[in-house]
């Protein structure tokens, strides 16, 4: 249901962009983002983005990653700047999407893309 793209190896300061496609059958989504895994760390949220287009970014990314949406093609991008290495982690794409023919919604999770970021 969520295919992830991007991610990469980059210096400290670089950017990355990141996408997410949700596919199939799709009746409302009612948001998308990201969050991402570090080794030894728990999940954590990096961004969301409401079906109204309301976002929000976890404190460490304020300012450097910015989270857009293309509701037509139900795409997510996350574009990543001044990256860290404390930003090095695998990001997963996320969706809370109603399937056609379900009263409710559900949670899917795309596949991790790895972003490492050498100092």
């Amino acid at each position: 249901q969520l295919q992830a793209s991007g991610g990469g190896l980059v210096q400290a300061g670089g950017s990355l962009r990141l996408s997410c496609a949700a596919f199939g059958s799709i009746f409302r989504i009612n948001n998308m983002g990201w969050y991402r895994q570090a080794p030894g760390k728990q999940r954590e949220l990096v961004a969301g983005i409401s079906s109204g287009g309301s976002t929000n970014y976890a404190d460490s990314v304020k300012g450097r990653f910015t989270l857009s949406s293309d509701n037509a093609k139900s795409t997510v991008s996350l574009r990543l700047n001044s990256l860290k290495p404390e930003d090095t982690a695998v990001y997963y794409c996320y969706g809370k999407i109603q399937p056609f023919g379900f009263p409710s919604f559900f949670e899917y999770w795309g596949q991790g893309t790895q972003v490492t970021v050498s100092s």
